[in-house]
């Protein structure tokens, strides 16, 4: 029960890593000041690992919007209670409705199993300098059945 909890604990402190980040970043006044440069650098590379671990576990479309939305309601919500930002009943409701779509995303049942995305992560970059992705073959399935699709340049 632990280890299915466990990847949901991280992005959520991820997610606290953001909003403490995003209010450094702040702070930094395009990163003149040196503490909070500091806080925002340590805790942004904190908060990326976190969340790139925790979308090992949990759908990528999920986490990032588990990630983002607590992020940004910590955040809005810090900023209120310091008066950085006005107080505002409306806004609060506003942020009361993303952390409800962020329990909502929770709730629902994972649709299939991580392992099952066709595309591979990375770009192969050939010596002609084209870039293409490779299908990832099923467990199933035979070497021959890879394809290399080209990308359109862009």
């Amino acid at each position: 029960m632990l280890q299915h909890r466990v990847p949901w604990l991280v992005l959520l402190a991820s997610a606290v890593l953001e909003a403490v980040w995003a209010t450094a970043l702040g702070l930094s006044y395009g990163f003149s000041r040196p503490l909070p440069t500091m806080v925002f650098a340590v805790t942004a590379t904190f908060s990326m690992l976190g969340l790139g671990w925790a979308i090992r576990h949990i759908p990528l479309g999920t986490a990032y919007a588990v990630w983002v939305g607590v992020g940004a309601a910590l955040t809005v919500g810090w900023a209120m209670a310091t008066g950085a930002e006005a107080f505002s009943v409306l806004k609060v409701a506003f942020i009361a409705g993303i952390v409800g779509c962020v329990a909502g995303l929770k709730a629902l049942p994972q649709d299939r199993p991580r392992s099952t995305s066709p595309w591979t992560a990375t770009a192969t970059i050939r010596a002609t300098g084209s870039t293409s992705w490779t299908r990832r073959a099923a467990p199933t399935a035979s070497a021959a059945d890879c394809r290399q699709r080209p990308v359109p340049p862009g």
